[in-house]
């Protein structure tokens, strides 16, 4: 699959929402390997999806009414303020977060020169001989994660650890079925040079964890 065919299946929003077949999820994800506008329009709908289902959570939070005369039902209750205004609330915030937010954080990435250095790993190959990541001082890095599909979690745990074990940064995934692979952004920071462990862990509805594996890589700092 080339960027043209990408961009006329809309491939990025039917990959985000599971929309697409195996042989296609397949073709888009080889591509996402050679394309950097289209890894940065999934991450982008990625979040902004995320973002979405957590203010319309939020916001379907139940609203206590107190009245002092019996509450009659009618057809347009649903058109009263109590109603009414929770729910437009949460569409200006989502439309709000889209243009002010995933956009222009999107066009900003698209328009710099600036590419972060990226790698592939699979989860259960900790050791080495992993890949190895050549970046800038205080620069973030792209790690494209294979993670062994397994039913039952809702979303994977990920923590990347220092070459001296120290937890740098924990990020929490949403499971997408059929999906084995992700694409994470390690933030910029004062990083030492060395091998890095990124163990990964998926999480039930229960709120049980179990360990999934890991994997390593080398990280070289540019000077």
């Amino acid at each position: 699959m080339d960027h043209e065919d990408a961009v006329r299946l809309k491939a990025t929003e039917r990959y985000v929402l599971n929309e697409l077949d195996p042989d296609q999820r397949d073709q888009f994800e080889e591509h996402l390997f050679d394309c950097r506008e289209c890894a940065l329009d999934v991450r982008a709908a990625a979040m902004f999806v995320d973002q979405s289902k957590n203010v319309l959570l939020e916001a379907s939070e139940p609203v206590v009414i107190q009245a002092s005369t019996p509450v009659h039902k009618d057809w347009f209750s649903w058109l009263r303020p109590a109603f009414v205004v929770p729910v437009l609330a949460a569409l200006l915030v989502v439309i709000g977060y889209q243009n002010l937010v995933a956009l222009p954080r999107l066009k900003q990435a698209l328009n710099s020169p600036r590419v972060l250095p990226w790698a592939q790993v699979n989860v259960g190959t900790w050791g080495a001989g992993g890949p190895v990541l050549s970046a800038i001082p205080g620069n973030g890095f792209t790690l494209l994660v294979r993670i062994p599909p397994e039913n039952g979690y809702v979303c994977y745990a990920t923590d990347l650890y220092s070459p001296s074990g120290r937890l740098e940064w924990s990020l929490r995934i949403p499971v997408q079925r059929g999906q084995d692979q992700y694409l994470i952004e390690a933030p910029g920071t004062t990083r030492e040079a060395g091998a890095y462990t990124l163990a990964v862990s998926g999480l039930t509805t229960a709120g049980e964890s179990k360990d999934l594996g890991r994997t390593s890589f080398e990280l070289q700092i540019q000077k």
